[in-house]
């Protein structure tokens, strides 16, 4: 993580145009990315890199007369321990909530993944879509049911869910990264038997929701290898061929414990971990296994937030380095979470 991320806009400083034909389509919506620098100065300096669909033109502002040569030396003094520390490193991330009903907060989640594998991570991104479940069922006048967290699904809403997720949710956003610059690919936990599907102890209430039995990563690995972003959607089948509902967070977890990965990033719709859930300002920074898992016990933590956790504690004593549970309502909360020091919402330890 790097040493601060200020997503704010810089309207009145001088500007230093850079451009690159190779980092020209990592931003597609307009942004302002602010870098402070404050080692080396007496005064407050930044880079803005702004980004418009109109352009292919990335904009270096410092905002004082600072020379270009230096200011560039700055910004990669500060920026290359980080990239060392995560390069060639596999970093999960969780999609869902808020950040795949907005089109700019998509946008953002889509360029910074595509930004994070220019600069050597390996990203994995495994969807949910609730949301748009959510839509097809209404427009078929079926309405959704939830218990514990967790999507009641029978024989007709597990229909749905495969559809969406597998055949439209998924494209949609390989078509994106693809767009965006970089290569990805979609895959259900069917595929190349990804996912090995049980039913959940709770099946006589939940219907066709399941768990993962077993992860084969033998189709990730080449993917991943080779510079690519998979896209796996949480649907999976069991050994008869029997297609279930997974939870995502669940996925991702046991995915990321497959691969070994670095870090596993869940992206909600909520800043974090509360301690009093009703105080935004109660945010919980870092805590351990030990420390969640009363939260728990002392019911601090409920709902959907539950499962969240859970996969979390799962994926940590499978040997994942870090988990995160982070705001998707935020834009750019992944680089945020990767490249800052305090992050942006709870990171949990092992």
């Amino acid at each position: 993580m790097a040493k601060s991320l200020n997503l704010s806009p810089s309207p009145s400083t001088p500007t230093l145009s850079l451009s690159s034909s190779k980092y020209s389509t990592l931003l597609k919506t307009p942004t302002t990315l602010s870098f402070p620098l404050s080692r080396h100065h007496s005064h407050s300096h930044s880079l803005t890199v702004r980004s418009s669909s109109s352009s292919a033109t990335t904009t270096a502002t410092p905002t004082s007369a600072t020379s270009s040569n230096q200011f560039r030396v700055d910004i990669l003094s500060e920026s290359l321990p980080y990239i060392q520390k995560f390069r060639g490193k596999t970093v999960v991330v969780k999609y869902g909530g808020a950040a795949m009903k907005q089109p700019e907060l998509k946008a953002s989640v889509v360029s910074d993944l595509v930004l994070l594998s220019c600069v050597g991570l390996r990203p994995v991104l495994v969807h949910g879509g609730g949301p748009e479940i959510n839509h097809w069922l209404k427009l078929l006048n079926i309405e959704p049911l939830f218990h514990e967290g967790l999507r009641v699904t029978d024989a007709k809403t597990m229909e749905i869910v495969s559809m969406v997720l597998v055949g439209k949710v998924n494209k949609d956003l390989v078509s994106l990264i693809n767009k965006a610059g970089a290569t990805a690919v979609g895959l259900s936990g069917m595929d190349g038997r990804l996912l090995m599907a049980k039913p959940t102890h709770n099946s006589a209430k939940l219907g066709f929701v399941g768990e993962v039995a077993r992860v084969d990563p033998t189709i990730l690995q080449p993917l991943v290898n080779n510079g690519h972003i998979p896209v796996i959607a949480s649907v999976a089948a069991d050994e008869l061929g029997q297609s279930y509902n997974i939870n995502a967070d669940t996925v991702a977890g046991e995915v990321a414990a497959a691969l070994g990965a670095e870090k596993l990033i869940l992206l909600t719709d909520v800043a974090g971990i509360l301690e009093n859930k009703d105080d935004p300002g109660s945010l919980v920074r870092e805590i351990d296994i030990k420390g969640v898992k009363k939260l728990i016990e002392e019911k601090k933590v409920g709902g959907g937030m539950i499962p969240k956790v859970n996969c979390c504690v799962a994926s940590l004593s499978q040997g994942v380095r870090t988990a995160s549970i982070i705001d998707g309502r935020v834009q750019h909360s992944l680089l945020h979470e990767i490249m800052s020091e305090e992050g942006i919402g709870t990171m949990i330890t092992g």
